[in-house]
């Protein structure tokens, strides 16, 4: 019977030394659990602060591309008033020469030798 009491004291022995490796291996994947909680809760945290961030930035943007539209068309206006204007005055100064040109000859003695 000693035999089988040592057989039976090395498996006792044996079994709490692979329950006691067991509860180590348990205890480092908690580890390692807790580790990657604190990190995913980090990276919420970060996805929050940056998807925020995104936010606030697509509105300016989309404010300011308005804003870019208003100039655009605002210049577009401008510059087209601006042609009228030039087109205008050119045909001002055409029918101002024209009529400069209709007063000087009807202002000048006739036939050119009157002297």
């Amino acid at each position: 019977m000693t035999q089988q009491g040592a057989a039976l004291q090395t498996y006792n022995n044996e079994l709490v030394k692979c329950i006691e490796e067991l509860c180590s291996k348990r205890d480092k994947l908690q580890h390692q659990i807790q580790q990657e909680e604190e990190e995913k809760a980090r990276l919420q945290h970060d996805v929050r602060v940056l998807t925020e961030k995104l936010s606030r930035v697509n509105e300016s943007l989309a404010r300011r591309l308005a804003a870019r539209a208003d100039f655009d068309r605002t210049i577009a206006e401008t510059e087209a008033a601006y042609m009228k204007i030039l087109e205008s005055s050119q045909t001002l100064l055409s029918v101002l020469k024209k009529e400069t040109g209709n007063l000087t000859k009807a202002t000048e003695p006739r036939g050119g030798k009157d002297h």
